[in-house]
């Protein structure tokens, strides 16, 4: 156990350096092309193409890993990254819209490939005889991954402030030259490779289980940026008149305690079960998770004075329960996955998270320019209940 653990505490490490510079890019990003003049649809629409790549990257990804390791496409990821950030080295008049979409696809098969190894080793790393921990492992990796990823805002807007851009991406690359190594060193070399080698036909999974978590999972990450992506931020700096550093942070702080009620989901859950989620759990947090779009948007219909304060609440309410949700789900995942090839299932699994946020970014900008804010959360909650009906489909016991 006492190797495991290390293994478990490597892998984490180098998630965690990743994530601090996949959010920290995000929001240099964000801000140095906002200052260049990029509205703000323009700015999100450098992220179209990484979220894209997202849904490849976890499809292949996982029949990858099955056949050379989760280690080795852990530090694929991890170069992967740094080559996406020495693209963005190049003078600012060369930073073109085009150029730097294909740099955040670069990233963005980084960021899968990093992931779904993550969250495969988990799987692999726990012993047969300590399966009833999985859950807490899987939230305390999933959790801190948000919260960092919300501290790596912060560090991004800090960087760009005392060292610039380019200097910015300059520390990151040196910061995530120095983890590879050190993760290359110490994790187990043949960690997550398949005794059997599953060929590429096989992408899909056969598990039914896994089919429906992750059709509603597409669902539940899709209600999400509807809504949050690009409606949530260009309402507030368009109707509510709030600057780019406001809407920031709120982000960033928003992101950051996702993850802190994400790592204390096991806690949560067994408020009133003491045992692990199943099936079950995760029809009712959806149904909860639903109500808090529907409330908004009632609120937004019969006050027009506290608009602000009904979003910020709201934000803080859908945040919590769609992180017991996100939680629940992604110990689910690995609890359905077989473990001879758990690549295979889990990147199945994110592919369809991948897709969620893809085509929830797209319905974000095109359902809030059509129709506004208030059609964005309806059509959230719509999402919502299609995955709380998908996971009445889910085994009500985990084997």
């Amino acid at each position: 156990m006492h190797a495991a653990l290390q293994q478990y505490w490597v892998v984490t490490f180098s998630y965690w350096a990743f994530t601090l510079t996949d959010g920290a890019l995000r929001m240099l990003v964000i801000l140095y092309f906002h200052q260049l003049g990029y509205s703000p649809l323009e700015v999100a629409g450098l992220f179209l193409l990484y979220e894209f790549c997202g849904v490849i990257t976890n499809l292949v990804g996982g029949w990858f890993a099955a056949h050379v390791g989760v280690n080795s496409t852990l530090h694929i990821g991890m170069a992967l990254q740094m080559i996406a950030l020495a693209m963005l080295l190049v003078d600012a008049e060369q930073l073109s819209v085009i150029y730097v979409m294909f740099a955040q696809a670069v990233s963005g098969i980084a960021k899968d490939l990093n992931k779904m190894s993550a969250k495969s080793s988990i799987k692999l790393l726990l012993p047969k005889d300590e399966q009833g921990k999985l859950f807490k492992w899987v939230a305390l990796l999933t959790g801190s991954k948000n919260t960092l990823k919300g501290v790596g805002f912060f560090m991004g807007a800090l960087l760009l402030s005392t060292v610039g851009f380019r200097g910015a991406i300059a520390a990151m690359i040196a910061g995530l030259a120095l983890v590879l190594g050190i993760s290359y060193l110490l994790l187990q070399q043949d960690l997550g490779k398949a005794a059997y080698k599953p060929k590429f036909t096989e992408l899909f999974s056969k598990s039914s289980a896994v089919n429906y978590l992750s059709a509603a999972r597409f669902f539940l990450f899709g209600s999400r940026d509807i809504w949050f992506v690009i409606a949530l931020p260009v309402f507030l700096q368009d109707q509510l008149h709030w600057e780019s550093t406001q809407v920031g942070t709120l982000l960033a702080l928003w992101v950051i305690g996702y993850g802190f009620v994400q790592s204390a989901a096991p806690i949560i859950t067994r408020v009133r079960h003491n045992a692990d989620p199943d099936g079950h759990t995760a029809i009712l947090w959806a149904l909860l998770l639903a109500m808090m779009p529907i409330a908004m948007v009632l609120l937004l219909l019969q006050d027009n004075e506290g608009v602000e304060w009904i979003l910020i609440i709201g934000l803080i309410g859908f945040g919590f329960v769609f992180a017991i949700n996100s939680a629940v789900h992604s110990y689910l995942i690995i609890a359905y996955a077989q473990e001879d090839g758990v690549s295979l299932d889990v990147g199945f699994y994110y592919m369809a998270n991948a897709l969620g946020r893809l085509v929830g970014t797209l319905l974000s900008g095109w359902v809030y320019q059509v129709s506004g804010l208030v059609a964005c959360l309806v059509l959230s909650s719509v999402f919502i209940l299609a995955a709380a009906f998908l996971s009445l489909l889910l085994p009500k016991q985990c084997v």
